[in-house]
């Protein structure tokens, strides 16, 4: 078992960019939710897959576990998808000995920039570079499974309140 332990934050300039050392693009579907956990199927540069199963309510620290799939399978699960299929491209920037992942939205979630550390404890605090916003580590509204099952898109992009239905 493998303790996922990560800070997020929303990107306020495009400063990252000229640190980026490499990147991948994926199409992240996920195929159930629970209140306290979720399997996704993740799609990389439409090559190779991995399935995760996250368990915890907690958003900062929860158990991960991941496994490579066949990408037919892959495929297969991602078109049995809850909700909205997430587009987005991973960017991978070192930063004062940690890997800062910025992920740039497209499809449903296009113009949202949101960066991700992951951290040995939950006590380290790695210094922020100045392309960081405003910290989102723990707002469900920013948690990919709920961004796929409820469509948030008109409230985290364009900044319209969201409409419970």
């Amino acid at each position: 078992m493998a303790k996922e332990i990560e800070r997020k934050y929303l990107v306020r300039t495009d400063g990252w960019r000229s640190g980026a050392s490499s990147s991948s693009s994926f199409l992240q579907a996920y195929i159930a939710s629970g209140k306290d956990r979720s399997v996704r199927v993740r799609i990389m540069d439409g090559e190779r897959a991995k399935l995760t199963i996250k368990i915890g309510r907690d958003l900062f620290a929860r158990d991960e576990f991941e496994y490579d799939v066949p990408l037919a399978d892959a495929k297969e699960m991602a078109e049995q998808a809850l909700g909205v299929v997430l587009e987005k491209t991973r960017y991978f920037v070192p930063y004062e000995g940690y890997t800062w992942e910025v992920d740039v939205y497209a499809g449903a979630y296009v113009g949202l920039v949101v960066a991700e550390v992951e951290i040995a404890n939950e006590k380290d605090r790695p210094h922020l570079p100045d392309w960081i916003g405003k910290e989102i580590t723990g707002d469900r509204r920013y948690s990919n499974v709920n961004m796929a099952v409820e469509d948030l898109s008109e409230e985290l992009v364009h900044g319209l309140p969201f409409k419970a239905v």
